[in-house]
Parts: structure tokens; sequence; C-alpha cells
């Protein structure tokens, strides 16, 4: 079946270019369609995937791209890739429903959705490619279309200077990316990721492997984000429209994570091993940074942003422990915060609908008793967000806290204490900031009544509820994908 490879890019490829043509009043209904096409094509690579051997690359595409340069179209998924292609396949196909609220019919659909389609494509193939230069293509088709949607359709008087800075900043990124993997081909004379994972170094030295990591991971850190190369994210996430801080939260931070678990670990084993260590340093002072900032935000959707680079501080914890357990972590995480911040953003834009902005102040609190269901969805985000066991939030951070107690042989194991002990107080911080949220936003006098969850958000936010809540109750669901990938890729083949 790998056809369904195929449709998952084809798809809304296909979509971004024919709602072109349509009539502005059917643009949405026709991106729920193709979205949710999409949506039953990642579904069905689910049905077909063979779980016994999700450590091999399956549904795989491979054709001549580029004869001349040896370029080839390889595509495929693995226990690694496929959670994310679902993930991804889940919220484009939400964001889509969520567009047909009457209260939220945005401006100009037509261009809308087919830059949400559009980006879509790139965020799919980013996840599915297999040749180093097919990455970094569909790595970069995602940038103006987010662009666009952030200064086209954003909320507020500073989306364009927002986008600027978000385009330029990962325009940055993917230069030196991009340079990375030029000294990689230089040195291996392939792009084939799964060649490159197979020799585990072999044929690059140990400096140029440093230096190959270096410029790759400091690529990607800006998508993840690392701080302190994350100052992009708070005014992105705040001035975007509710489906543009979904998707950015949901599946744009994930791509640079997931290319450090790809390409940059498993291909430059020594350079990884050298790095690493910084990687781990810059992870655990964005945990204490961000529930830190978090603490003193006064805005709803950005005190969401700045959560998200504490989250990803414990995925990039994960990754710099070099363990079977720190990557599962990692990549248990990328899937916990995807569903979790994705569900708190489409809650931060329902509020902002009924009360006019995020600012906490402003929002009145009391919601529990103004308007129930809206409240009490916001309050199990806010505690799934927090890391509380039985929710999907709990297993990644565990692992990644594990992990750093016992990391890999090549590694301090007395420096990764200490970042586990400073890990474990960004916790702490971070159920604190969370926790003072709900009681100024959920809590306190009850004000004027506003309306609750309708029909069409019930749709939309019900899936991520469950999702939430079976992800943190079995949680082999998603581990039983990825270990036996994740142990391959580690060991080089």
């Amino acid at each position: 079946m790998n056809l369904l490879t195929v449709l998952v890019i084809l798809l809304p490829l296909a979509g971004c270019l024919v709602v072109l043509a349509l009539p502005e009043r059917v643009a949405v209904g026709f991106c729920v369609y193709v979205s949710g096409l999409t949506l039953a094509a990642a579904v069905g690579m689910v049905t077909w995937f063979d779980y016994g051997r999700a450590d091999q690359v399956q549904l795989s595409v491979d054709l001549p791209w580029i004869p001349a340069l040896g370029l080839r179209l390889h595509l495929g998924v693995d226990g690694i890739s496929l959670p994310l292609v679902v993930l991804t396949a889940l919220l484009c196909a939400l964001c889509a429903v969520y567009l047909t609220r009457p209260a939220g019919s945005p401006d100009r659909p037509r261009a809308l959705v087919s830059l949400l389609l559009l980006a879509q494509v790139g965020m799919t193939g980013t996840f599915l490619a297999l040749d180093l230069l097919l990455f970094f293509m569909f790595f970069e088709v995602v940038l103006v279309p987010m662009y666009a949607v952030i200064a086209g359709w954003g909320g507020g008087p500073g989306r364009v200077a927002a986008a600027r800075q978000f385009i330029l900043y990962t325009l940055l990124g993917s230069g030196v990316l991009l340079t990375g993997l030029l000294v990689i081909y230089t040195s291996t004379s392939t792009l084939d990721i799964l060649e490159l994972t197979r020799r585990g170094g072999a044929g690059i030295g140990a400096t140029v492997q440093v230096v190959a990591f270096l410029l790759v991971a400091g690529g990607l850190a800006v998508k993840v984000p690392v701080w302190p190369l994350h100052s992009w994210l708070p005014d992105a996430h705040t001035e975007a429209p509710t489906v543009g801080s979904v998707l950015l939260a949901g599946v744009l931070l994930k791509m640079g994570s997931y290319g450090l678990v790809r390409i940059a670990v498993p291909v430059l084993p020594a350079g990884a091993a050298e790095i690493a260590p910084v990687l781990g340093a810059l992870g655990v002072v964005g945990i204490v940074y961000a529930a830190l900032a978090c603490l003193a935000q006064r805005d709803l959707k950005r005190l969401i942003a700045f959560s998200s680079v504490g989250h990803m501080g414990f995925v990039l914890l994960g990754i710099a422990t070099l363990t079977p357990a720190g990557l599962n972590g990692a990549l248990f995480a990328n899937l916990a915060h995807g569903l979790i911040t994705g569900l708190l953003f489409f809650l931060a834009g329902g509020l902002a609908q009924r009360c006019g902005d995020t600012d906490i102040a402003g929002l009145g609190g009391g919601l529990l008793g103004r308007a129930p269901r809206l409240g009490g969805l916001l309050v199990f985000a806010a505690i799934a967000s927090l890391g509380l066991p039985g929710l999907a939030g709990f297993w990644g951070e565990l692992l990644a806290l594990l992990s750093a107690f016992q990391p890999a042989g090549a590694l301090d194991r007395e420096l990764y204490l200490g970042f586990m002990a400073v890990a474990g107080l960004g916790a702490v911080l971070t159920a604190g900031y969370l926790l003072v949220m709900l009681r100024r936003v959920a809590q306190g006098p009850v004000g004027e009544p506003v309306a609750d969850v309708s029909a069409v958000e019930w749709v939309v936010w019900a899936p991520l509820v469950v999702l939430v809540v079976v992800a943190g109750l079995w949680p082999r669901l998603v581990l039983g994908v990825t270990d036996g990938a994740v142990r391959t890729l580690l060991g080089g083949g």
C-alpha cells in the first residue's frame, strides 16, 4: 500500500491548487474534505503498518528524481515517523473543521485554506523524507505559507513584525542546516538517510562529525526552538490565528526535534557524543527559563507559547542522553505536546472569540461558573500539560528524567544528574504557573456568562481529549511503535 504514502502528500498538494479555482463560499468545506481524506490515508498507513517490523522502513516510495545528481524521491515510514505523520494529518483535519464555525469564519478563506494545505504538504513530507535534500526541501516548504498565515490572518497589530521575525529566524537556521547537510554529503557522497544511518558515521572523521553536528543541530535548533534561539516563538504564537498557533505548536516544532533524532544523532554519532552535554544544558536552561517567563505572562496565548519552550526542553534533554529511553521519551513528549498544546491553543482561540482577547485579567476569571464545559476543558488541558500521571504529558518528561539519571556510557553521569535536578525544578515551576493561570482564569468570582462549547468545538476538541487520556493510560501504544526503531537507530543499522 505504498499509494497511501503518496496520497498523504499528493492530496493536500492537489487541494491547495484546486481550492484557488473554487468560490470563496465553498473553500473551507473543500478543505475539510481534502484534509479528511488525507487523515483517512494516514489511518490507512497505521492499519497497513507491520508493527513487528517497526524498526524497518515500510510503505516506501523510491523513484528517480534527478538522475544526473543521483537524487531520488525516497519516502517511507518507520516507528519513529509514523506517529508524527498521523499527528500532522489529525491536527490539520481538526483545524479545517474548526474553520467551519459560523463565529470563526475567516476572511479570504480560499487563500487561507490553500496556504494551510501547502503547509501540510511540507510538514508531512518532512516526516516521510528519506533523502537529505528531499528532507530539506520539505522542511523549507512550510516557511512561506506559515509566514503568510501569521502576517495575513494574525489577530494583532504586531502580526507582520512577528511573521517577519519568524521567517528571518527560520531562514537563518535553514541556511546553517543546509551547510551541515552538504558537509555530510561531501564526506560520504550519498544523501540517502537510510544508508547514512547504516554506516553510523563511518567515513566521516571525528572532527568533521563535530562540525557537521554543530551545523545540523544548530539549524534544527531554531525550529525546536532551543533557548536562546526561541525569541521568534512567543510573538508568532501570540499574533497567529488559532489554526496557525495550533499547527506551529503541534507540528512545526516537532520538525526540528525529529531532524535531530532522524539525522543528527545516528548519522553523526561522534559529533553527537561530543555536543550532547551542550544540548542537555540548553534543554534544562530552557525548561527553567520558560517556567519563570510563564509566571510573568499576562496573556494566555503568550503563556502557552513560552510553555512550549519548556516542554521542548524535556524533548531536547531526552535526545541529549543518547539512550533508547531518552529518545523514546523525546518522541513520546513530541506527540503528547502536539496533542495537549494544540488543545490549549484551540481553547485560547475559543476564549479570544468569546471575550475579545486573551489577556488573562481581561478574561475576568470564574470560567468554570460562566461556561462549565469550556472551563473544564481548560482545567483538563492544563493538568495534562503539567504532567499529571495518567495523562499523556507525564510519560515523556518521566523518561527524559530517568534517562538523565543513567545517560549513555560515553557521557558524564554526574553532569547529567545535575541536569536531572534542574529539570525536576523546572517541572515543579511548570505546575506552579499552570495552577496560577487556572486560579486566575477558571476560578474566582463568576461574572457575565459566556457561550459554552459549541457542537463544532466538541467535534474538534473531543478527539484530542480522548487521545491525551488514551496515551497517558496506555503509553505502550506509542512506545511499542517507537522503541524498536530507536534501538536500531542508535545501533547504526
